[in-house]
């Protein structure tokens, strides 16, 4: 970190403590040139999630569309929105921690479709059957047979 009195590039941190709520750690720091002491304010920079559509539009991930259409599939079944939360935590996360800043509408589904069925296998199907747009009875019987092989 570089002084801001003398410009010296080196410095060592003498205290630090989070603010914020946790949100940024404050540093106090010494310069080893100069031995002034000045403080430094370190935050999470967070680089927006890009979502490509399938019309090649992009917007903005929202967790919030995530969390409706899960929703929409579990609509009258035995699942709480703390599971439903948790999911999409997890997904969420995923998509942080890769790589690609520009995350396809196909891959936020698999990732969605992975966890509904883990959570309940009716919301599974429902969910598929709109993200995968199923055309006709024969499509949804394939995808309830895959589903009853896999168990």
């Amino acid at each position: 970190m570089k002084c801001p009195f003398c410009g010296y590039e080196e410095s060592k941190v003498v205290d630090s403590r989070p603010t914020d709520e946790g949100e940024r750690i404050r540093r106090r720091r010494e310069c080893i040139s100069c031995a002034k002491r000045f403080t430094t304010y370190e935050v999470i920079e967070s680089i927006p999630l890009i979502v490509v559509k399938k019309d090649k539009s992009r917007e903005q991930f929202d967790r919030n569309k995530l969390l409706g259409g899960m929703l929409r599939a579990c609509e009258k079944r035995p699942v709480s929105i703390a599971t439903l939360e948790a999911a999409i935590d997890d997904i969420e996360l995923k998509l942080q921690n890769s790589l690609d800043r520009e995350i396809t509408t196909t891959y936020i589904g698999e990732l969605a479709m992975d966890k509904l069925k883990a959570i309940d296998e009716v919301a599974y199907v429902r969910f598929a059957s709109v993200y995968r747009q199923f055309k006709d009875i024969n499509t949804f019987m394939a995808e309830l047979a895959k589903l009853l092989n896999e168990k």
